[in-house]
């Protein structure tokens, strides 16, 4: 493992494996690094004087593969790795609202460099990734020296900028449930198409049984709370419901009850509750096409 003195007594470690890294957590405080996207916009003209730990070069922690009864995400996995893989058509139909989300994360250049896992533990309200993989009910597995652990995704983001991974954990994979016949949307509501941060974003993800009946459902809304927030009741009702009818008709205000939007210079409450109705039937819509 490279390391390297940095500025201030802070040191620079760059592991080529897990093992490497998870042990260098456990003897000192660390900033994990992969594609820097966010680390480096929020210290913009300032000194870098924490310790880093660059997991770029662990191979082990990048790529989309089946394992099991999940498809797992390495947590080093750029957005472009998601827009470019090869997929069956299955896991294609599964992951269609991933890709969207993927196209609507920055430009091609924080395409290229930004991660998974780096959207997911930066925990912003307005992560794009974060409302797709909570509807398509993603794990996070945490891996430190102690053992692995999983915990399910909207239960790892605990508010704004706030996650249930301890200081000696890495993010070792995402991991998402097969499922036979799912599909997924994802809509995005900014004040233009590209490189803008989100008023309001829609994630739906339905699966079905052999009768056409949908057994699984998700429906996650973001940048209406601290947190992404799955719709629970909204998916109880949907539920049981044959996939070849007008599910919107099911949507009522009431399922919104869990969010709230603030004001802010992007947009007030009410129009973020009143947009996110308007997505959600949008999203609803592409799905079921």
């Amino acid at each position: 493992m490279s390391a390297l003195p940095s500025g201030g007594g802070a040191a620079y470690l760059r592991p080529d494996n897990v093992f490497d890294a998870v042990s260098a957590l456990a003897t000192r405080p660390l900033t994990i690094l992969a594609g820097g996207t966010d680390f480096y916009a929020a210290r913009s003209g300032l000194p870098v004087n924490e310790s880093i730990l660059d997991i770029s070069n662990i191979g082990s922690l990048r790529g989309l593969r089946e394992e099991g009864a999940h498809w797992r995400i390495g947590p080093a996995t750029t957005w472009s790795d998601i827009l470019r893989a090869e997929l069956e058509p299955s896991l294609l139909a599964t992951l269609r609202g991933l890709r969207n989300a993927a196209r609507d994360v920055g430009g091609i250049q924080v395409q290229n460099m930004g991660t998974i896992a780096g959207n997911v533990c930066n925990a912003s309200p307005a992560a794009d990734g974060i409302p797709v993989l909570m509807a398509l009910d993603a794990q996070i597995e945490l891996t430190s020296l102690s053992g692995v652990r999983c915990v399910a995704l909207q239960e790892f983001v605990l508010g704004s900028r706030r996650t249930a991974r301890r200081p000696d954990e890495l993010v070792s994979g995402i991991l998402i449930p097969r499922r036979r016949h799912a599909r997924s949307s994802f809509q995005k509501l900014g004040h233009r198409r590209y490189l803008v941060i989100s008023i309001v974003m829609v994630a739906v993800v339905l699966d079905t049984n052999d009768a056409g009946q949908i057994d699984y459902a998700g429906v996650a809304v973001g940048a209406c709370s601290a947190r992404a927030l799955r719709l629970l009741s909204l998916e109880r009702k949907l539920i049981g419901q044959p996939i070849n009818t007008d599910l919107t008709e099911l949507l009522a205000a009431d399922d919104l009850q869990p969010l709230t939007p603030i004001d802010d210079v992007r947009g007030t409450g009410s129009y973020r509750r009143d947009a996110a109705m308007t997505l959600i039937r949008r999203t609803l819509q592409e799905t079921l096409q």
